[in-house]
């Protein structure tokens, strides 16, 4: 299989017409190439060249060719992405593009997805504080980019917007050109990703310059990395603006092939000379210490850096349990940290003592013992929590649980509808007790969820329809949640197909078996579980279970099978998770206590019973006290 051909250009700022007008002539000169992958700013720097934008956006110019863009900043860049990113084909997992027109794809973010073998990662936007929809990256998406440097196997090219800050050091200084000394249009943070990834190609632009470094070893890799900066579309010094590779993908080479050192090849930019000794105690940290900062996930305030002898945890420490500076890192590897990370408590929570997404956040906000299911003490208080479920959604004790969404409750499960449901019949069944998945109850009380998986099922049916049962069993989920959502049924053949495809498309392959009962399926479910990594399943209408076992250090996305759910009925609106019309969601409470829903459980006497159950409770103890009383005295 021959390498990929690949075209890479600098900013383009709207002049779509001369950039595809080169790319045919270079195509068809030294072509056929495969893609063109475009950095730097994309859209239109100025209103006059909106027109001739728009003619490819609209289709009344063809793109010549697949190709792919970062840069999305510029005039009309808010109104054309907004509206690709409503786009019905464009919702799901899209990290290989979003497609704005034909052959033109935005790839938003930062992601990482294979072209022909090449193991492409991006970041896109530029650096900003203003919490800007397009046009800036955020720190999730630099944080997504540090978990992929963790993964295995080589990223073959890496596409950011602007230079990284001193990739010039260490560099021949007779083919650095002059501009490239200038600060503006580098950024520190890319030089911290690019030393991390360790990519074989790393393009960018912004600063409109040619600039191709020679190549430079990495830290821990054996390859080298080769930077190239290309200068902007048209631009009046007669730069280079576009530029050919066809690299072989890293995948299919031997060691021998990628560990190759050219001639000319130099140290890194990013790194920094050993100190001879060792470093001699600070009691804060360095403000200008880059060296510092690619090792630290947050700028902390002042305050807490000038805290005393260094009591910052150190993220490389938590998020992978080492870290390549040892003893001269200035921050803190606390293996009881990594332990408590491990065990899913939030890395907002342990590194900065609070975390802002608040409801929002997936992860254990409080440390976890060893036990299966310990009593556990909060981040920053010295009292046990006795009083966790007050803080869990799906705990009935909880004053944050969304009592009127409640259809029936049982001995071990109770049943409710999905507070953002992907269709208005959406359903979750939920241990009573405090449990992190469904196979942490048990074995003795799996007919109850039987019953349950019956009547739901007979429910549905009557309905024209099929249920999809899935769950995520992970340490990061506090309370467990089996999610039941219904497709026609004339589309439930189609199940299977789709969640294989969008894991395979994610780099996974779900295992499949079937079974003529749920109860031999839930058996050999809990024989494939270890509690030691993740774990995703679902049960596809015609009895087929869907698994895969995912390492702790895999990435795999929680809401997998609510996205497959919304690829097969794309034309379902999906409410905010965290929003919800109560006079709706009471139409559906009413419309779904079925009575083929209630063999076995009781139905529900009023929204709020749940609430008041231990209140009825007390009150008749009390009650039945004072009557003992009245009979003994004779009253």
């Amino acid at each position: 299989m021959a390498a990929p051909r690949i075209l890479l250009a600098g900013d383009v700022f709207g002049r779509l017409n001369q950039l595809f007008k080169r790319v045919q002539s270079v195509n068809k000169s030294a072509g056929p190439f495969d893609a063109l992958f475009c950095v730097g700013q994309f859209f239109p720097d100025s209103p006059e060249r909106l027109e001739e934008f728009m003619n490819y956006v609209e289709g009344r110019s063809s793109v010549p060719l697949p190709t792919y863009f970062i840069g999305d900043y510029g005039v009309a860049a808010p109104k054309v992405l907004s509206t690709a990113s409503k786009n019905s084909a464009n919702l799901g997992f899209k990290m290989d593009g979003l497609a704005i027109c034909e052959n033109l794809h935005w790839l938003r973010g930062s992601g990482k997805f294979s072209f022909q073998g090449l193991s492409i990662v991006y970041l896109s936007g530029r650096s900003s504080s203003e919490g800007q929809q397009f046009g800036t990256y955020s720190q999730d998406d630099v944080d997504a980019l540090r978990a992929l440097a963790e993964e295995s196997g080589v990223v073959d090219l890496f596409l950011t917007n602007e230079w990284p800050s001193g990739v010039t050091t260490r560099a021949s200084l007779a083919d650095v050109p002059a501009e490239a000394s200038d600060s503006s249009g580098c950024d520190p943070a890319i030089s911290e990703l690019v030393a991390e990834i360790k990519p074989r190609y790393h393009i960018a632009g912004t600063k409109d310059i040619f600039y191709a470094r020679e190549p430079y070893s990495n830290t821990d890799a054996v390859h080298v990395t080769r930077f190239l900066g290309l200068a902007s579309v048209g631009n009046p010094k007669k730069q280079k603006f576009i530029h050919a590779i066809s690299p072989t993908p890293a995948c299919t080479m031997s060691a021998s092939e990628i560990s190759v050192m050219p001639s000319n090849a130099t140290l890194s930019p990013y790194t920094f000379e050993e100190q001879t000794g060792r470093l001699k105690e600070v009691t804060k940290r360095p403000g200008d210490s880059m060296s510092d900062s690619q090792y630290w996930r947050y700028d902390v305030s002042k305050k807490r850096q000038k805290s005393g002898d260094g009591d910052g945890l150190c993220f490389k420490f938590i998020y992978t349990g080492s870290c390549p500076r040892g003893e001269q890192c200035n921050f803190q590897h606390d293996m009881d940290s990594r332990e408590q990370f491990r065990r899913g408590v939030c890395l907002d929570l342990l590194l900065k003592g609070k975390c802002e997404k608040g409801l929002e956040c997936s992860f254990k906000h409080e440390l976890q013992n060893e036990a299966e299911n310990p009593p556990r003490r909060r981040v920053g208080s010295g009292s046990m929590t006795a009083n966790r479920s007050k803080e869990c959604w799906f705990c009935l004790s909880s004053p944050n649980v969304e009592s009127h969404l409640i259809i029936s409750v049982g001995e071990n499960y109770y049943c409710a509808l999905a507070k953002g449901p992907l269709v208005e019949d959406h359903v979750l069944v939920i241990p009573i007790e405090h449990l992190p998945n469904t196979f942490t109850l048990s074995q003795e009380f799996e007919s109850e969820l039987v019953r349950l998986h019956d009547s739901l099922q007979l429910y549905f049916q009557n309905r024209q329809k099929e249920a999809v049962l899935f769950e995520w069993v992970s340490k990061r989920v506090s309370h467990a949640n089996l999610q039941v959502v219904p497709v026609p049924s004339s589309r439930a053949a189609a199940v299977p197909d789709i969640f294989n495809m969008a894991a395979k498309k994610m780099g996974f392959k779900l295992v499949s078996k079937k079974f003529d009962n749920i109860l031999d399926r839930r058996k050999w479910l809990r024989t494939q579980f270890d509690e030691n990594s993740n774990f995703f399943y679902a049960e596809v209408p015609d009895g087929t279970i869907l698994t895969l076992s995912v390492d702790e250090n895999e990435k795999f996305p929680a809401q997998f099978g609510r996205e497959v759910r919304n690829c097969l009925l794309i034309s379902e609106t999906i409410q905010n998770y965290f929003q919800c019309d109560l006079s709706h969601s009471d139409q559906m409470l009413s419309k779904c206590v079925e009575p083929e829903m209630q063999p076995f459980h009781l139905p529900l006497l009023g929204p709020y019973l749940v609430q008041q159950v231990e209140v009825i409770i007390h009150l008749a103890l009390s009650l039945c006290r004072l009557l003992l009383v009245a009979y003994e005295t004779g009253l």
